[in-house]
């Protein structure tokens, strides 16, 4: 099966932050699983030089390992150091903030937990600099660091290196975050902002004493959204390149749905109408769900490809399609591609 890194790693670190009872077996057991899957994620795609899943999932296994305070290989964080340095850390050409941010906060994690031997930790504190360098200097000037989701994991990397008082970079990046907090809608978008609005990171989940955390959760039941009344037509757009698909656009229709659907909503409303007949599956992923298959053609982690949201001419959306809300007479497309 598909090694489940980046799930795991989630996962682990969520079970840290809880302050679970001591009961090592299970726990234990995971961490076991987690080092297994870093060790599959690598070996099953030698030849390609890179993980099987990505270098974000890879670098939330090593960070999850050393929140736990647990050792990995030499080898298996030579593999990053050796990803920042060549400039793998890249998705269609351009440099992945979150991924470069994750890497940063293992290699700080790595080195504050004193796992590594002092000249492996004088090259992760080198890595780290260049990734904080490069994330100052492609900072947009709305204030994100690469867009509004991956601005909480930039800013985790500035607290965690005690940076964020001394860096304006970071107070342009929390005004604009405090202006955008209703993008947070999913509960793994929620973990990554939370910490930063408290001036905290996951690397403090590794000392937190738990045995002093007070019992202080309270349910919360939010009133339900006031429902927008009204519809709306969207134009759906269905794209796969050449030479796989000469025909290369599938499908073009406009489909009716409610005002303030989301783009899942929309898509469902294409499959209701035909012909031509919509199909699409979707999976669940710790971010929402995930459009894995359209019209039958499947997005495949193997062959580095997958469905790419865009808003007409080619601007990339930056949510999922279960998060993105179209407006009224808006053109989306669904392109099958490459990364």
């Amino acid at each position: 099966e598909w090694p489940e890194t980046g799930r795991l790693a989630l996962y682990l670190l969520g079970l840290r932050a809880t302050c679970p009872l001591p009961e090592p077996g299970p726990q234990r057991l995971l961490v076991t699983w987690l080092k297994y899957y870093l060790e599959e994620d690598w070996a099953g795609s030698r030849r390609h030089g890179h993980p099987l899943t990505s270098y974000y999932q890879y670098s939330l296994g090593v960070l999850a390992l050393c929140v736990h305070r647990k050792r990995v290989r030499e080898e298996v964080i030579h593999r990053l150091l050796a990803a920042e340095h060549h400039g793998k850390f890249r998705h269609a050409g351009v440099s992945t903030v979150d991924t470069e941010a994750v890497a940063a906060l293992a290699f700080t994690c790595l080195e504050r937990e004193r796992l590594v031997g002092s000249r492996l930790a004088g090259e992760l504190r080198a890595a780290r600099r260049r990734v904080r360098r490069r994330m100052v200097e492609a900072q947009d000037p709305d204030g994100f660091f690469g867009n509004v989701y991956s601005t909480p994991w930039a800013m985790q990397v500035f607290i965690a290196t005690n940076m964020c008082r001394t860096q304006p970079a970071y107070g342009r990046a929390m005004a604009a975050l405090l202006e955008n907090l209703d993008a947070f809608t999913t509960a793994a978008t929620m973990a990554q902002v939370l910490p930063v609005l408290h001036g905290r990171s996951y690397l403090d989940i590794a000392s937190m004493r738990c045995q002093e955390e007070p019992d202080t959760l309270m349910p919360f039941s939010a009133e339900p959204p006031a429902e927008m009344l009204g519809n709306m037509t969207v134009r759906l757009v269905v794209e796969c390149p050449k030479p796989r698909c000469p025909q290369h656009r599938l499908y073009d229709r406009t489909v009716p749905a409610p005002a303030g659907a989301s783009l899942l909503d929309v898509l469902r409303a294409a499959a209701m109408q035909g012909p031509p007949n919509f199909t699409f599956v979707t999976q669940d992923t710790p971010q929402g769900p995930f459009l894995s298959r359209v019209l039958g053609m499947e997005a495949r982690q193997q062959q580095r490809s997958y469905w790419q949201l865009l808003t007409a001419p080619g601007t990339s959306l930056q949510m999922g399609v279960a998060d993105y809300r179209p407006h009224d007479g808006e053109t989306l497309i669904l392109r099958l591609s490459e990364w």
